[in-house]
């Protein structure tokens, strides 16, 4: 419609049953558009229910370890990391430390080197392995 003054843009707005709103007021002079606006924040409401509706959600899953782990339990660790990063879930494994355990941080580190290797076909390193507190060494794997 061009430029109008403010009063006309509304008296047109008003004969068509519409509203007059402010698309950009920053602009010189601002820019404005004649819309139904109720219909409009229906309609932005309805896409982003769309979106939320098409995207996946990923959980981040964890796995506690201790550096003195057996064998066997750290096995079937290692399959529950598999069968997570298989759904597509993120998984943080971590090691905790107590007591005089934190003397021999380097068994966490090669601990956590060791389940990277064993889910490697499965998922990658996201976040290396780091010390999180004093007593804690996290490391995050994402699904390939």
């Amino acid at each position: 419609m061009g430029i109008l003054p403010i009063h006309e843009a509304l008296r047109v707005a008003k004969e068509e049953g519409l509203d007059l709103v402010e698309v950009s007021p920053k602009s010189d002079p601002p820019v404005c558009r004649i819309m139904d606006f109720g219909k409009f924040k229906y309609q932005a409401s309805k896409k982003l229910q769309e979106a939320r509706k098409k995207s996946k959600v990923f959980q981040v899953k964890e796995v506690k370890l201790r550096p003195h782990t057996d064998e066997h339990d750290l096995n079937f660790k290692i399959r529950h990391i598999q069968k997570f990063l298989d759904k597509k879930n993120r998984v943080k494994v971590v090691v905790f430390f107590r007591g005089r355990e934190m003397a021999y941080m380097d068994m966490g580190y090669e601990l956590l080197k060791r389940v990277a290797e064993e889910v490697e076909e499965k998922g990658t390193i996201e976040q290396p392995p780091r010390q999180e507190g004093r007593n804690t060494i996290s490391m995050l794997l994402v699904p390939k």
